[in-house]
């Protein structure tokens, strides 16, 4: 079955391993997408690419007008998916471009997967307010809602959605459908120094003042490695921030393919994010929890949001209520010993709770084609 999936940036990973999971499941995407680069992909895991232009982050008048520009002449959106008989919509954007691009056909599946929820769906100016009318008027269209973290459900859909199907939880896991789903055996150095990896996107500029004031006081104790994009429109000093200060190592972007000989490198990973600080920080479930803890790097999060009470129903990770109070003394006292039962902690986390498999796959794909 044909599948047209509409996405906010062509060179987001998610949606590379969204697209390697429709396969897996015998789905048939076509992917149109904005795009936060010159370069337009080619294809995405094989899966043809239509090009829908460059938009930026942070600027929601561009975005909004690239959206209309797409409906004005929306011709060939219209001839590429005239044969997709399911439209997955990833974030609001690309959920009103689907929407139209179908709304006078009937026996489609409208989808709409929803992985953060962005603070102007929350506020309370009057832009805000008028696109949480639009983000209403969409959502009654929608067929099957996929989301990442159950407080997404139960802290924003479900108070705003008359669902009639139930929505469909996908975490954010780490993608092995083909592959062993065994965690690797990673030699680490002993520490001290203990080293915290910070990976994936990198827009919490709260979360870099704390790891390098840590590493700085920590009299050589605590070294902290980062590596992946930065958001520039959030940390917009983020090189000179990262560079020739002790402690502290950038290590640039990565592929999927570097992960465990970063994860090699560290003790423990930043699950921490202030980005969004009480609303979708303290909600999702963010890619490097299972990251981390698939590559046996212990996690640190807070105790009071979605990713501490995740960690505390499986009796792992380092839980904090104020990590600027309370990890200094944590390792200050850390030795050998205390760690190896951290990581052993982490290491008993059953695999299917950190890796996608086939059956998650053959899961999402039902749930698309469900009535049909």
């Amino acid at each position: 079955m044909k599948v047209a999936y509409f996405v906010h940036d062509l060179h987001d990973a998610a949606v590379a391993r969204r697209v390697s999971m429709m396969q897996a499941a015998g789905l048939n995407p076509i992917i149109l997408g904005f795009r936060r680069a010159d370069v337009v992909p080619a294809d995405i895991g094989g899966a043809p690419v239509v090009d829908l232009g460059r938009t930026a982050d942070a600027r929601l008048g561009q975005r909004a007008a690239a959206i209309l520009r797409n409906l004005l002449f929306g011709r060939r959106i219209r001839r590429a998916i005239r044969d997709c008989a399911i439209i997955v919509g990833r974030n609001l954007e690309s959920l009103i471009l689907a929407a139209e691009s179908v709304k006078s056909r009937r026996n489609v599946r409208l989808v709409y997967e929803c992985l953060d929820i962005h603070r102007t769906l929350l506020g309370r100016r009057l832009s805000h307010r008028m696109i949480q009318k639009v983000e209403r008027s969409y959502l009654r269209r929608v067929d099957l809602l996929i989301t990442s973290s159950p407080a997404f459900l139960s802290n924003y859909f479900l108070p705003r959605m008359d669902m009639t199907e139930p929505p469909l939880l996908l975490e954010n896991k780490v993608l092995r459908i083909m592959g062993s789903s065994t965690r690797p055996k990673l030699l680490r150095d002993g520490g001290p120094p203990w080293t915290i990896g910070w990976f994936g996107m990198l827009r919490c500029r709260k979360s870099l003042a704390i790891l390098t004031s840590l590493a700085a006081r920590s009299q050589g104790r605590i070294k902290v490695l980062i590596a992946g994009k930065p958001a520039y429109s959030e940390i917009d000093d983020f090189d000179s921030a990262v560079t020739g200060v002790e402690g502290l190592e950038y290590a640039g972007s990565y592929s999927t393919g570097d992960l465990a000989e970063l994860y090699r490198r560290t003790h423990f990973t930043w699950a921490i994010d202030y980005f969004e600080d009480g609303l979708n920080s303290a909600w999702l479930l963010p890619n490097r929890l299972y990251e981390g803890s698939f590559h046996g790097s212990i996690p640190i999060a807070l105790r009071s949001v979605e990713t501490g009470a995740w960690l505390l129903r499986r009796n792992a990770g380092i839980l904090v209520d104020d990590p600027v109070r309370d990890l200094p003394d944590f390792f200050a006292a850390l030795d050998m010993a205390a760690y190896d039962a951290e990581r052993t902690r982490v290491e008993r986390i059953p695999p299917s709770d950190l890796v996608t498999r086939q059956l998650d796959c053959d899961r999402m794909a039902a749930a698309m084609m469900a009535a049909r």
